[in-house]
């Protein structure tokens, strides 16, 4: 996947592009179908229907979208034409196919994701604990304040990254299906049972590998809790851009990244690019989620009209952007320079302003300040953030596949 306004869009790699949405889409078709067969309803015809749109050009698809307001419309009319097969979407509902093809394509995502998180964990552990002693000066509203190391700072990091990591880990990834009005009324009146109806949803959900739950036709929060997980992230990420850009700066520079972006005209300039991208998506991801949020808060009646569609592009591109940071993340830690030498050189050349509070302290309480560096409680809180990202890893020790 390319996109020239967005560098690095590559890494998303097709995700919630259109032939993966067009095929996510056939997929809960096909789910549907075998559902009805196995439940003894439909006749058992071998249907393949993956097979039937590897040909199919999207901007026919596009174009026929409009009259409708959705994609599913044309593709379920391709399906039956190319099959023959009348009992393609019976029972179903365009939403239906619309709303699963999107968490199957998030789906996707999420775990494109998740290896990114877990190895930034990895990442931060090492670095944390390899500096928790590299001295460094703490700063609030960009000024001295008190004497921090660069163990303290990636302890922080750690601590959003986890908490990134356990909420995107903990997300659930519902079936939706339910009919025009979320009654299953056509699925009841097709196979003449209400059972047989539950029967053939909890089949297809299977087959799905999707999570069979009520219908949510007007309760978005599915779309709005991965939306949640997915801004989490690049806010946990945003943090460390931060710091990195803050810290790379020339004259002062104390951390950099191991292969930085140059100049088209200034040979001099070692650019932390990386950092740029990541905050790049840090600022533009929480307008997508609220959008998500505005558009659950705004469904109407038992189908949102505007509401439901602008859901649409909004995960999306929160997705792709999101799959794109945690790659740029990843790379950004694990080639990070740490210059523990200069960065306890501008410590001690500030020592008046960074000992200044414990100065202070001293002299309200009648005591002669403290010795040392006046690190109070770094050392419980770079072990408090190591133990807990050392428990997260161990509870997600198992492989977690990068789906394409």
């Amino acid at each position: 996947m390319t996109d020239l306004l967005w560098p690095g869009m590559v890494h998303a790699d097709g995700l919630f592009g259109d032939r993966h949405y067009l095929e996510a889409m056939v997929a809960v078709e096909q789910a549907w179908l075998d559902a009805l067969v196995e439940v003894g309803v439909a006749p058992d015809r071998g249907t393949d229907l993956r097979g039937l749109v590897d040909e199919i050009d999207l901007a026919d698809i596009a174009r026929d979208s409009e009259p409708g307001g959705n994609p599913a419309q044309p593709v379920v009319t391709l399906l039956r034409e190319r099959s023959s097969n009348g009992w393609v979407h019976r029972g179903l509902t365009s939403q239906d196919v619309v709303d699963t093809a999107l968490i199957l394509c998030a789906r996707a995502a999420v775990h494109r994701l998740l290896p990114e998180l877990r190895d930034q964990v990895s990442t931060l552990v090492d670095l944390a604990d390899r500096y928790r002693g590299a001295l460094m000066p703490g700063r609030t509203l960009t000024q001295h304040a008190v004497p921090i190391t660069f163990g303290l700072k990636a302890a922080n990091w750690l601590t959003g990254v986890v908490a990134s990591a356990e909420r995107t880990a903990a997300l659930g990834f519902p079936v939706q299906i339910g009919g025009a009005a979320g009654t299953l009324s056509a699925a009841v009146e097709l196979t003449g049972s209400a059972t047989t109806a539950r029967e053939a949803v909890g089949s297809a959900a299977a087959a799905l590998g999707l999570d069979e739950v009520l219908p949510w036709h007007t309760m978005r929060s599915p779309i709005t809790a991965i939306g949640d997980a997915l801004v989490s992230a690049t806010d946990a990420w945003g943090v460390i851009a931060a710091d990195v850009t803050a810290m790379s700066r020339s004259g002062s520079r104390i951390v950099s990244d191991a292969t930085p972006g140059g100049s088209s005209t200034m040979p001099h300039k070692q650019n932390p690019t990386r950092a740029v991208l990541i905050r790049r998506a840090a600022i533009a991801n929480p307008p997508l989620g609220q959008t998500l949020h505005a558009a659950a808060a705004l469904a109407v009646d038992e189908r949102p009209d505007g509401a439901w569609h602008v859901e649409w592009p909004m995960l999306a591109d929160l997705a792709r952007r999101t799959v794109v940071a945690g790659v740029h993340t990843s790379q950004l830690l694990s080639g990070l320079r740490v210059d523990d030498v200069a960065m306890a050189r501008q410590a001690r050349s500030a020592w008046s302003d960074l000992t200044a509070e414990r100065t202070s302290i001293a002299s309200f309480v009648g005591t002669e300040p403290s010795d040392g560096d006046y690190l109070g409680l770094t050392d419980f809180i770079v072990d408090r953030a190591l133990a807990e990202a050392t428990a997260f890893l161990e509870r997600n020790a198992a492989p977690i596949y990068k789906e394409k």
